[in-house]
């Protein structure tokens, strides 16, 4: 792929195995939409869950938006930040 191609893409990052298209949902007028029964019970979201919505940005405009449960959120942000801290402290 040519660098100019690279740089079109909202998403640079590499694809993770398993990441595919699950489903597709409309936005209704109020902004709401309905997270599939499947998708929420293969994802374990039950009532009263709590999601995370984190974006990507590029040219100031959000590109590509995911769910993440709040109770995986806190492992995600220490597995990303620990090598980032440790760096900082041995520098």
């Amino acid at each position: 792929m040519a660098d100019e191609e690279r740089q079109e893409k909202c998403c640079d990052q590499p694809v993770a195995m398993g990441c595919r298209v699950q489903a597709v949902v409309s936005v209704d007028d109020r902004g709401q939409m309905v997270l599939p029964k499947e998708i929420r019970d293969k994802a374990g979201i039950g009532p009263g869950d709590k999601l995370a919505v984190v974006s990507l940005e590029k040219d100031g405009s959000i590109c590509c938006i995911s769910l993440i449960k709040i109770s995986q959120l806190d492992q995600m942000v220490r597995s990303h930040l620990r090598p980032v801290m440790k760096e900082i402290v041995e520098f």
